[in-house]
């Protein structure tokens, strides 16, 4: 009989980075510890469908990120019991299907980095890796990010939230920004429905097209600066890895820069900066992750400036794990392998689960 913990490896889902979950799943799944896991691949089909696989079949086209999907060929459609402990279900037979120890969601945007995933879990009584309900809604929404930041002292950018059937003064958000401004969905990530605006006509445009991802956006200053990240791991006591700098070579660091051109950034890991600037940006992603109420682990996005001052972007509570990911990138250099990265983040979850259960509810 196995003794090997069985680890349900969650990818997919309904959002539009859809496919960066499916590139980060395949590159977890193939460094995970072989000798220590036993890996269960369920990919959510876009119209929320569980499927498990039991062979490494689960996605179709994996080595191109343009066309890369789910093998819906293939799989059991399951779905996740209720306090089960980690059953899963088969809903062709009804019969129970698999019984899996941790969950490792590695979905991107909403329904999955949202909260949303991480009630289900709770209310299934499983162990997952990552943030918990809290954490991971307040992280994904970047108003409410930004607002909790602000009220705890931190440094942030100038921005204004639009909710949609607002009227908007485009004159007045400009006179108070300035030119260019960013407009983004308040709830996903990846860079998708990001626009750079210059005026009044490219402002519009672009709330039109961030509109069409979400319900409420943000209108953020520009900031002139050096795009850099830092990583964080841990629960009670995280931990803050090196920094690193992101470089885009388009005119910002665009979904398709991210993810489908190859030549899209450059990053430089450690980034060149000086010894107090990057304490200082280790110390705040701690401050970041704590204020938010994240667990296991996040990426959070700075802006530094010529004169040296530090603003924080935004975080990410599930960041990618595709090949030119920084989160895992930025743990290497700290000394802490994929594979190795994989494993705390596993046992962090399950000590979570631990103290969780020692509580009063």
């Amino acid at each position: 009989m196995s003794t090997r913990i069985k680890v349900a490896i969650l990818f997919g889902g309904k959002s539009a980075e859809h496919e960066v979950s499916l590139q980060s799943a395949k590159n977890v799944i193939h460094a995970i510890d072989k000798v220590k896991y036993e890996v269960v691949p369920i990919g959510i089909d876009r119209d929320g469908t569980w499927r498990a696989y039991h062979s490494s079949k689960f996605l179709v086209n994996e080595d191109h990120p343009g066309e890369i999907s789910i093998n819906q060929n293939d799989g059991e459609c399951v779905a996740l019991v209720p306090y089960g402990g980690g059953d899963l279900i088969s809903l062709s037979s009804h019969s129970k299907y698999d019984r899996v120890d941790v969950i490792f969601p590695l979905l991107h945007g909403p329904y999955g980095e949202d909260g949303t995933m991480q009630g289900l879990l709770k209310l299934s009584n499983v162990p997952f890796v990552g943030s918990g309900v809290l954490g991971s809604s307040v992280g994904m929404d970047k108003d409410f990010t930004k607002r909790l930041l602000r009220d705890a002292g931190l440094p942030i950018g100038d921005f204004v939230t639009v909710r949609r059937g607002e009227a908007v003064d485009l004159d007045e958000v400009l006179s108070a920004l300035g030119s260019p401004v960013f407009v983004k969905p308040a709830n996903l990530g990846s860079s998708v429905g990001i626009s750079k605006a210059q005026n009044t006509l490219e402002l519009q445009s672009a709330i039109e097209l961030a509109l069409r991802y979400d319900k409420k956006i943000l209108i953020e200053a520009f900031i002139a600066g050096r795009e850099v990240e830092c990583g964080v791991l841990g629960n009670d006591h995280p931990a803050a890895s090196v920094v690193g700098e992101i470089t885009p070579h388009h005119d910002f660091y665009s979904y398709e820069a991210k993810y489908l051109d190859q030549a899209g950034a450059s990053s430089k890991v450690p980034a060149a900066i000086p010894p107090e600037i990057s304490t200082l940006i280790r110390n705040l992603s701690i401050k970041v992750f704590k204020t938010l109420g994240c667990e296991g682990l996040a990426r959070v996005d700075f802006f530094l400036k010529k004169d040296g001052t530090v603003l924080v972007n935004e975080i990410n509570t599930i960041p990618g794990f595709t090949n030119i990911s920084m989160y895992p990138a930025l743990w290497r250099e700290s000394g802490v392998g994929y594979t190795d990265l994989i494993s705390q983040l596993i046992e962090l979850a399950f000590k979570r689960f631990e103290q969780d259960h020692f509580l009063n509810t």
